[in-house]
């Protein structure tokens, strides 16, 4: 392959030089960038950027006068920020709420603690859950001889009475 920069290469084969998503941008950074792009520097699909724009966490995205979604380096920024509120858990409505309150210049930190904090008492709870559940299912593999024999403890407590 040659070492000749892509014009140069292009006048050679007879071909005009195409931009690509790989090519350079026209501007600093190439803002707006098309859904494909701004998903990509997201870090999230395009049809989560799409869902998250139709439940309003993105609002005022730009169109083409062919109706093509234009989204701008702000939009991005925001798109990264749910992605990771996500990542740790919350809820679409608690990022709604922490969106608000990130756009908020005159907010009060302890807005934002209050609603972390109860998001850490939830998955105290939802934790302490899980481990009351692999403590029961440890104990019944631990009865079940998982041999060829139909007699199974497992099925035996999971076709028994509900448990309060």
């Amino acid at each position: 392959m040659s070492a000749a920069p892509p014009a140069e290469r292009s006048r050679r084969s007879g071909r005009r030089a195409e931009a690509t998503a790989t090519s350079t941008p026209t501007s600093a950074f190439g803002w707006p960038v098309p859904i494909s792009t701004a998903a990509e520097r997201a870090g999230v699909s395009p049809r989560m950027l799409r869902h998250y724009e139709s439940l309003g966490l993105l609002a005022g995205v730009a169109r083409t006068d062919s109706g093509y979604r234009q989204y701008t380096e702000s939009d991005v920024h925001t798109l990264r920020f749910i992605r990771r509120a996500r990542d740790l858990g919350f809820s679409i409505q608690e990022i709604a709420t922490l969106l608000g309150l990130w756009q908020d210049q005159h907010r009060a930190s302890a807005q934002v603690k209050q609603i972390a904090q109860a998001h850490i008492d939830d998955l105290g709870q939802r934790i302490a859950a899980m481990q009351a559940m692999q403590r029961s299912l440890q104990a019944l593999v631990g009865c079940c001889q998982g041999d060829g024999r139909p007699e199974c403890p497992i099925l035996d407590d999971l076709a028994g009475p509900p448990r309060a």
